[in-house]
């Protein structure tokens, strides 16, 4: 397929931190997407929380097959579009690679914890791991991805740690958090699929797990003019053991629907920005979109989500038990460091040498709960403290 002039072209790459000499059967977006699926950071996903813990349920939503799902959209989109599909998938397939164990309720628990030291940002920590906690390679520390790669991976940052990465990397991938610039439309594209994914499958999980209902759902336009069209089209779904059914084709229709609205909207976008190349692409406002009705309609449908299943008491009440996990491992590591396995101990006594060994302490430790599983935070938690609070 012929890529836009306004697409990252691998040959054309800023290339990596480490030059390496280019692979002679795979483009450098494929190599880094094959770097990524083969890093350890990747396989622990299958056991991090999406919005349900690990230990909930076999069927919800994980990060691994969330950031499939990521990745599945941001290609579709991505070659209608001209983008360059393997940096899309790439992008997608690493933006959840520093999330922490359980979810959101983990990130805040750590942020909390190291707010004396910090703070913690899952974007940033996704780039940690990507560039500093792989140890794959005997030449570099991380996996050496490409700029672009790791340009849409840095989805957010603040600025005090852009400043913080300006200095380490100047003109690197926090430049743009600094001059107010935009990422790659490749990059664009991933932030958009990622929130048209989670949409979907938190509907999905929340009716699977009874936590919101079919009816419920009624009150969503974007999820119900698709329920009214379905049941228009296949009438005997009113049945009530059909609700599975009804679900996932109203679901489908949903998707369907905003795919094609990002795309034209996009390329509507794209028509009246004429960018002829990808640093015209960074000048310009954020050009991969949705047309104004669907972002409403999507704000609508994540406003419910907030309210009726992120806010649930029976998903609180587990997001509860779990951050105090995350504090408990916390404080317990910090204490006694000689409880972490592997290169952790070892990072932490090398700390001693530094003239800010508690913050480089803290990292750390941090580093150590945010490459966990929810199953081995749990079995962790329960070894130091004796408690066992996630059943």
């Amino acid at each position: 397929m012929m890529l836009a002039v306004f697409a990252c072209h691998p040959a054309k790459s800023r290339g990596r931190l480490y030059p390496q000499e280019p692979a002679p059967t795979r483009t450098e977006y494929q190599r880094d997407r094959d770097r990524i699926v083969h890093c350890s950071a990747f396989r622990r996903l299958v056991y991090k929380t999406q919005v349900f813990l690990n230990h909930e349920g076999d069927l919800f939503r994980t990060r691994l097959t969330h950031s499939l799902e990521v990745a599945q959209l941001g290609r579709s989109i991505a070659r209608s579009l001209g983008l360059n599909e393997d940096l899309v998938e790439a992008i997608a397939l690493a933006h959840d690679l520093g999330h922490t164990p359980f979810g959101h309720a983990g990130q805040d628990a750590l942020n909390e914890c190291m707010s004396a030291f910090g703070g913690f940002e899952h974007n940033l920590q996704s780039l940690r791991v990507v560039d500093q906690l792989e140890e794959r390679y005997p030449q570099f520390d991380g996996l050496n991805l490409t700029f672009e790669t790791r340009e849409g991976i840095l989805k957010h940052c603040s600025r005090a740690n852009a400043l913080k990465l300006e200095q380490s990397q100047p003109g690197g991938v926090a430049r743009r958090f600094l001059d107010r610039t935009q990422p790659s439309l490749e990059a664009q594209l991933c932030n958009l699929a990622d929130e048209i994914a989670y949409n979907a499958h938190d509907i999905d999980d929340g009716v699977r797990s009874g936590l919101i209902t079919l009816d419920q759902l009624q009150e969503v336009a974007l999820f119900d003019d698709f329920r009214r069209q379905t049941l228009l089209e296949y009438p005997q779904l009113q049945d009530k053991t059909q609700g599975r059914r009804l679900l996932y084709e109203t679901i489908r229709r949903m998707l369907s629907a905003q795919v094609y609205d990002v795309i034209v909207a996009t390329t509507s976008a794209l028509e009246a920005a004429a960018p002829d190349s990808v640093e015209a692409v960074r000048q310009m406002a954020l050009l991969v979109q949705f047309g104004q009705d669907m972002r409403l309609k999507s704000q609508a449908l994540k406003k419910f989500l907030l309210q009726h299943l992120y806010r649930h008491p029976r998903v609180m009440q587990t997001t509860g038990q779990a951050q105090q996990v995350v504090r408990d491992l916390f404080a317990g590591y910090l204490e006694h460091p000689q409880e972490m396995q592997g290169g952790f101990l070892a990072r932490s006594e090398a700390a001693r040498d530094v003239p800010d060994e508690a913050i480089t302490t803290a990292r750390v430790v941090a580093d150590y709960i945010a490459g966990m599983t929810d199953r081995f935070a749990g079995r962790e938690h329960e070894r130091l403290t004796g408690q066992r609070l996630l059943t």
